[in-house]
């Protein structure tokens, strides 16, 4: 396993430390796990996964009245979009 050092201001390493604390783990642990993610590209099928779970969880809605679009009108307003 690689080192790595990282040049981060006293103030910011001082507060991921109480953060990570209070999360039971590491600063290490937070890069690393981090650094993971961002190395390898997510599965779409997580992604649409969680994007659904979100969704299925927030209490936005289209309001009382309910939508006041048709698909058609959604698509002919597509149609007519300026072409670059």
């Amino acid at each position: 396993m690689a080192n790595l050092t990282l040049a981060i201001d006293d103030d910011t390493l001082r507060a991921a430390r109480i953060r990570a604390l209070e999360q039971g783990t590491s600063v290490n642990a937070v890069v690393r796990d981090y650094l993971m993610s961002y190395a390898r590209p997510e599965n779409p099928r997580d992604v649409l996964r969680r994007i659904f779970e979100r969704a299925d969880r927030s209490s936005a809605s289209s309001g009382p009245g309910g939508r006041t679009w048709t698909r058609e009108e959604i698509y002919d307003r597509w149609d007519r979009r300026p072409r670059t």
